[in-house]
């Protein structure tokens, strides 16, 4: 098998860089993008390999135009050789600085992405724990309120049996005043009934006088 020349390696080496650049839109894209998941997908590792392959394919091709190159006498040796060589290594040098710079912008917009959702997860998850307090608060106000209610209630009740009580007392006292004016007036109403029962007794007397007395008539007539 014939040892390609230099024209051949030159053009492998311009497909490979061409591919390369292929794939460095590709990855711009992803740096661009605003759904980023939160690891490189397949997709993205997969041209992330493909470049690396491509720079150690170039690197393996310069390599041989550099050989190429040294085998030339210094005669034969042309400046443009010497200048694309150098041009293809220098461009190889500014596309592993690209990659690099590439993935540290993907890492970036990912960290970036995945920060501003941690935040909107942490304020949903805020405004959530709000609402639910809230909800609780208004359950809590709801029970408060109901628990106004029945201490009103029982603070009504009261008043009201403390009204009855006030009434009880006037009646109370009401009877007491007519107890206490009865018993004043008491002591004529003994001393009557005194008068009755000694009017009584004296006619008792008078009348148990007057039988005994007939009895004795009666007795010594027919004896």
């Amino acid at each position: 098998m014939a040892t390609p020349g230099w024209a051949q390696i030159r053009q492998q080496i311009r497909t490979a860089e061409s591919q390369s650049e292929t794939h460095f839109h590709t990855l711009a894209q992803y740096a661009s993008s605003n759904n980023l998941s939160e690891k490189p997908s397949p997709e993205e590792q997969n041209t992330e390999d493909e470049l690396l392959e491509l720079f150690s394919k170039r690197e393996g091709l310069i390599a041989q135009l550099s050989r190429l190159l040294d085998s030339e006498s210094a005669l034969s040796t042309s400046a443009l050789k010497q200048n694309n060589l150098t041009r293809h290594r220098e461009l190889l040098t500014d596309h592993r600085n690209e990659l690099r710079r590439v993935k540290s912008q993907i890492a970036e917009a990912r960290s970036r992405q995945h920060l501003l959702s941690n935040v909107r997860n942490d304020i949903a998850s805020s405004r959530s724990a709000q609402e639910q307090e809230a909800e609780y608060m208004l359950e809590e106000r709801g029970h408060l309120d109901q628990s106004h209610s029945v201490i009103d209630s029982v603070i009504s009740q009261a008043y009201q049996i403390n009204e009855n009580f006030g009434i009880q007392r006037d009646t109370l006292a009401s009877v007491n005043r007519r107890i206490t004016l009865a018993a004043a007036q008491l002591p004529g109403v003994n001393d009557l009934m005194s008068r009755i029962g000694s009017k009584k007794r004296r006619d008792g007397i008078i009348l148990g006088s007057f039988i005994a007395f007939c009895f004795l008539v009666f007795f010594f007539w027919f004896s």
